[in-house]
């Protein structure tokens, strides 16, 4: 034995049990005293594995004082704690009671202790002796070799039973002596069978159910924070009931999942414990074994973790068949370390001490098996007789108990004795770790108790890896934070971890939820957060170029209106339509300034601004040009056909005409006001990347796609219906009107404007969409105005300034000269087709010489002539 060890504590549980039984005699249990007989009346062999003690009342005990045999063998091996020990409370107690004037008065206590062999069916058998007084025996047909009728010895009558130890020998002597009526108490059956009354009514206990031990050892496991474990049991009530009353509340409670349940046969053959082992080593998660197991059984399973080199795997929770006791640790304390097991209460009794520890040879003759435990408790042998005869050494007699032997007593005393309707004790648990300390000392230590509710303390375990932290038994690890477990199904504590993607967060352990639309998730996927909303920076690239353009064109157009406000007299500047170029050049300066409110951040003014101002600019600028194309047109068609004048053709008319134009422009966004007032709202779609970290809301004015196509779509109508007289009044001589510059401005613009359609929507997918299209239509705006104002004003400008001598009066031209110029022109144009090159001019210049004088350039000004 490893130093330091200490035997399992002696159970006084029997003086208990004895006391409680003797009360319910008293009571009435058992109403008759039974004869007794004299030693010489029975014979010795019927004694020769039982202890008797005559009395008046006599008691039935019950122990397993071996173990169950193998191969057929119905004992084997003594069990000195369970067995020999709990027998000697037993003992002690009726020495007690009789010795006691008070107690039972003028009464004698005797006892009837059978051995059971830990085997159920073995005790069975024995347990008939307990019942024999009380079956009739038909002696009729029965006559002895005289003649006479036979004497029948009459067997002690038992009034009630202390036993048995394992639950499955309690369910099967309880199932024959009810049928007698006759009483019966256990000092350690906790299988929950027992607690049902209606099955078990002469059947009590001072021990709880397992149904408690489960519920204390699921606690327990709870505690530790296992959710995996794998139950192993002793086939037998015992071990099987307490295993399922551990499952079942397991699954009522849920938490805890069972990885595998094993079952260790009553009769196991070689190899059986490794295959277990083996076995539970296919869960290697499930680290924790729950165990409902015999003492035997639980030694055997150590044995073979250690065999299999699994010393500190396994975590062992035991029941209370294992509890403090050393007989299942002896020699294999490194692969038990760590073991949590549980027992009921107790304390010691120390008068069972010094009765204990003075037994010896001379002196307990009574009890048939205790020479027997004097071989094994000193690994000695007793003469020739002796049951170890491979032992050297030789008993003397003299030895002493707890000096030349280790002894500690199992005890349950200092509690009150109760029972329920169910004949169950309360549940009051000691709970142990089996530690090895620095000094390599195993000792079971308290870590706690068990009374309707655990009380653990952690901090005083230890295990044997050294490390202060709980090891684990779990299926799987906890999910990390914005993970959600899948669980496996049918195995609740067994999951897969899933990752929260795109915008959805972890709503619960179980579940990812999507945020709303406006909301995104967390930097750890725990909740949603508000998606942060942005707009166009003004010292965004986006924003520089197009500003730049502007500001330029500000700068330009505001020179050009001021150079013709003063030179408004000039005749450049009248010759080319003072009133009407006001009108372009406002459209032009409109086109500009429309950079800004686009680059603004939106509100109710700056989404109005937008509307209004979008398409004006080019209304402005188209309606203009288109009314001076078309009255190009219109004049030089009218003087094919006659000399005449065509109408509206005077400055007020083309000023008439140009506002009727612009006002269908403000007309329409007079209804869009009316119809939907201008707002601001954030677009969370337009960057709703794949990754929410880069999501963003685009503040925007409410000016969608379809409103910005009707919005520019007129002023589009204008420039295209603008273009198609510049192409009709294309053959127009150059020094009688702006035709051709017209013509070049639009061929231009719609260049610009064929660019930025595909650019513009072709972008709507993109995540720069914003940035994108409010430069591109900023900028197309901004180059259309530029065109205009280039190729219109800047030559004129030129002159004004740098040429003043060529921006002089001329002479005033008839309608008729300038219908003539131009028809000359048309049929050169003509002819220019048909003849070599030269001849036609000759002839066109002999011709155009006869009829009209020459002349210098002129810039003529058709609003000079009176139409």
């Amino acid at each position: 034995m490893a130093r330091g060890l200490k035997p399992p504590r002696v159970a006084s549980r029997c003086l208990l049990s004895l006391l409680m039984l003797e009360s319910c005699w008293l009571l009435g249990c058992a109403s008759q005293k039974p004869t007794i007989l004299a030693d010489s009346q029975l014979p010795l062999q019927e004694y020769a594995h039982s202890i008797r003690l005559d009395g008046d009342i006599i008691l039935g005990g019950l122990f397993p004082v071996h173990a169950r045999g193998e191969r057929g063998v119905p004992c084997g091996e003594l069990k000195k704690e369970k067995g020999i020990h709990r027998l000697e409370a037993m003992l002690f107690a009726i020495d007690l009671i009789n010795k006691d004037p008070e107690l039972l008065p003028n009464v004698t206590l005797g006892a009837r202790i059978l051995d059971t062999c830990s085997r159920d069916t073995y005790a069975l058998e024995q347990s008939l002796t307990f019942v024999q007084a009380l079956i009739e025996r038909d002696g009729s047909d029965v006559r002895c070799a005289n003649g006479d009728p036979p004497i029948f010895a009459k067997p002690d009558k038992v009034v009630g039973v202390i036993g048995a130890s394992a639950s499955s020998v309690s369910i099967m002597v309880a199932n024959i002596l009810r049928l007698f009526k006759i009483p019966q108490i256990s000092y350690a059956s906790t299988a929950p069978e027992l607690s049902d009354n209606t099955r078990y009514d002469f059947f009590s206990r001072v021990v709880p159910p397992d149904s408690y031990q489960a519920q204390a050892m699921l606690d327990i496991v709870t505690a530790m924070g296992w959710n995996y474990v794998s139950t192993l049991a002793s086939e037998g009530n015992y071990g099987e009931s307490g295993v399922e009353a551990f499952v079942q509340i397991s699954r009522d409670t849920g938490g805890v999942c069972i990885a595998q349940s094993l079952k260790v046969l009553r009769e196991p053959k070689p190899g059986d414990f490794d295959k277990i082992v083996l076995r539970l080593l296919e869960t290697p998660n499930a680290r924790a074994v729950i165990m409902f197991a015999n003492e035997d059984d639980i030694r055997r399973i150590l044995d073979a973790a250690k065999r299999n080199n699994l010393t500190g795997h396994f975590l062992w929770v035991g029941s209370d068949s294992w509890g403090s006791k050393i007989s299942p640790v002896v020699q294999q304390e490194r692969v038990a370390e760590g073991a949590i097991t549980i027992l009921p209460k107790r304390a010691s009794v120390d008068a069972f001490d010094r009765y204990f520890k003075s037994r010896s040879l001379s002196n307990n003759r009574r009890n048939v098996w205790f020479a027997e435990f004097w071989e094994e408790n000193f690994v000695c042998k007793l003469g020739m007789h002796g049951k170890r005869p491979g032992s050297p050494k030789k008993c003397t007699g003299l030895e002493k108990v707890g000096r030349d032997s280790t002894y500690e007593q199992e005890g349950s005393a200092g509690t009150p004795v109760t029972f329920n309707e169910n004949g169950d004790a309360p549940g009051r648990y000691d709970i142990f770790q089996y530690q090895i300390n620095n000094q390599s000392v195993a000792e079971y230590k308290v870590i706690g108790h068990w009374t309707n509710q655990l009380h653990l303390n952690v901090d005083a375990m230890q295990w044997s890896t050294g490390d202060p932290s709980l090891p684990p038994s779990v299926c799987s690890l906890p999910c990390r934070t914005g993970e959600r477990k899948k669980v496996v199904k049918g195995v609740p504590c067994c999951w897969h971890c899933e990752r929260c993607e795109g915008y959805h967060f972890q709503a619960s352990e179980f579940t990812c939820e999507l945020c709303p639309y406006e909301r995104r998730p967390n930097k750890n996927r725990t909740s949603c957060q508000a998606i942060p909303i942005i707009k166009l920076e003004w010292h965004s690239p986006w924003a520089l170029l197009p500003v730049f353009i502007s500001v330029l064109g500000i700068i330009a157009t505001t020179f050009v209106i001021v150079t013709f406000v003063k030179y408004n007299d000039t005749p450049i500047v009248r010759a080319s339509g003072r009133e009407m170029s006001y009108v372009l050049l406002t459209g032009i300066f409109l086109c500009y300034i429309i950079t800004f409110p686009m680059i603004a951040a939106p509100d109710v003014a700056v989404c109005s601004f937008r509307r209004i101002f979008l398409g004006l600019g080019m209304c402005f600028s188209y309606s203009a040009l288109l009314t001076k194309t078309n009255r190009i047109h219109r004049i030089f068609e009218q003087g094919k056909k006659a000399v005449t004048a065509p109408r509206f053709i005077s400055p007020a008319s083309q000023l008439v005409i140009t506002f009727s134009l612009i006002s269908v422009q403000l007309l329409g966004v007079l209804v869009w006001f009316i119809a939907d007032p201008p707002h601001t709202f954030v677009d969370y779609g337009e960057q709703r990347t794949q990754d929410p970290g880069n999501a963003r809301g685009v503040l925007k004015c409410d000016i969608s796609d379809l409103s910005l196509i009707c919005s520019l779509g007129y002023s589009i109508l204008l420039m295209v219906t603008c273009t198609v007289y510049a192409i009709k009044t294309r053959g127009v001589p150059e020094t009688f009107n702006e035709a051709k510059p017209i013509g070049f401005t639009m061929y231009t613009t719609c260049i610009i404007w064929l660019a930025f359609i595909p650019i513009f929507f072709g972008t709507a997918q993109s995540a720069e969409r914003m940035y994108i299209q409010t430069a591109t239509l900023t900028v197309s705006l901004s180059l259309s105005a530029s065109v205009s104002l280039g190729m219109l004003y800047m030559p004129k400008v030129y002159i004004i300034i740098f040429h003043p001598e060529q921006n002089v009066p001329k002479r005033k031209r008839s309608f008729k000269a300038i219908v003539t110029a131009a028809t000359m022109t048309s049929k050169l144009s003509q002819l220019a087709a048909e003849r070599p090159n030269g001849e036609v001019k000759t002839e066109l210049c002999e011709g155009v010489e006869a009829n009209v004088p020459p002349t210098k350039t002129t810039y003529v000004s058709y609003t000079n002539h009176a139409m």
